[in-house]
């Protein structure tokens, strides 16, 4: 009993020291990004400079506050990033809170997606590979990882579009769903933001199956780069566990090779995944600034994109501070995750 108090308060400890953790990650991020967007100037002349007139520029400079001192400013962009105030954009002069909750959907859809072709590649490959140690299948599953995770996102992307788009014409080319899916969408009142969620409302499977083939290929371009990793750390993982004394009782005893891998050793093989998942989220919100643009899949990384070209630094800051305030998160929650399932992690 008393060691079971113990551990629930370790645990306790534990979620209140990383959640306490957040705060101080957050805040650098939120100032880097503050100094970044500044090292060239206030943003109004960023984004306008040279289509506005001297007095015109200074006005719009003036009326916006980045006139004031730096201080002034950074203290009042806190207040607002606290208050959930992300300000105006420069280009189409929209609140970015707006911005966010309009194409933050999508781009959280593309990266479940991301996520589930990682696991459905990453676990039964990594567990192959893992198996068949320094064996052909391995050395195979190797390579292909390899290439995954170092091939640039943008190029996977243009590559899976070459072959099964224009060549084999299997999937569409672009875009979330085609017209007619968007316009049946309309006509249900179905306007959520996740796509798949919107089609099956709908209740036509035609609009369903639309709007999943619009996203086989993105999230493959997405996916492929965190299943590589997943894969490898299986792999590793399960050669450890494979070689571990329990398991080797348990072959003494007769247990099938099958079961072995499928019962006692792939629990402890997945352990280092949910601890890497939190990393992981970064790379796929990097990885989904690329994907959206090369697929034109309108989430905040195309809407990022843009905003770039426009030099909306505004805009741009809103986006990354709220990427940044999602990774902070992802991996606290990750943490409590790995926690639980490993009571080591609390120590």
């Amino acid at each position: 009993m008393a060691s079971r108090s113990t551990a629930g308060s370790a645990l306790g400890r534990y979620i209140l020291v990383r959640f306490l953790l957040i705060i101080p990650t957050v805040f650098i991020l939120v100032t880097t990004v503050f100094v970044l967007m500044r090292a060239t100037g206030d943003p109004i002349t960023a984004a306008l400079g040279g289509r506005l007139t001297p007095d015109q520029l200074a006005e719009r400079i003036h009326a916006a506050g980045y006139d004031r001192p730096i201080l002034v400013q950074y203290l009042e962009y806190l207040r607002g990033v606290f208050t959930g105030d992300f300000g105006m954009t420069i280009s189409d002069n929209r609140p970015v809170i707006e911005v966010i909750a309009q194409y933050g959907a999508a781009t959280l859809e593309l990266a479940a997606y991301g996520v589930l072709v990682a696991l459905v590649l990453g676990i039964p490959f990594g567990m192959v590979s893992g198996y068949f140690r320094d064996r052909l299948p391995d050395v195979v599953l190797r390579v292909l990882a390899i290439l995954a995770y170092a091939t640039p996102v943008f190029f996977a992307g243009l590559v899976l579009k070459l072959i099964f788009s224009v060549w084999l014409g299997w999937f569409p080319v672009a875009g979330r769903v085609s017209t007619d899916g968007e316009i049946a969408m309309q006509i249900a009142g179905a306007d959520s933001g996740f796509m798949l969620v919107d089609a099956f409302r709908t209740g036509d499977p035609a609009v369903v199956l639309d709007v999943l083939s619009h996203s086989v290929l993105p999230a493959a371009t997405l996916g492929l780069l965190t299943a590589g990793v997943f894969l490898r750390l299986v792999r590793t993982n399960m050669i450890g566990t494979l070689g571990a004394d329990y398991v080797d009782a348990a072959r003494s005893r007769g247990v099938a090779e099958r079961r072995l891998v499928t019962k006692h050793a792939w629990r402890p093989a997945l352990i280092p995944i949910i601890t890497v998942a939190g990393m992981q989220v970064a790379m796929l919100l990097v990885g989904a600034v690329l994907t959206e643009t090369t697929f034109e899949w309108r989430g905040l990384g195309f809407q990022l994109a843009e905003y770039l070209q426009a030099r909306d630094f505004v805009a741009v800051q809103g986006i990354v501070v709220l990427m940044a305030v999602v990774v902070a998160v992802t991996n606290f929650l990750v943490d409590i995750i790995a926690a639980l399932i490993d009571p080591r992690v609390r120590y």
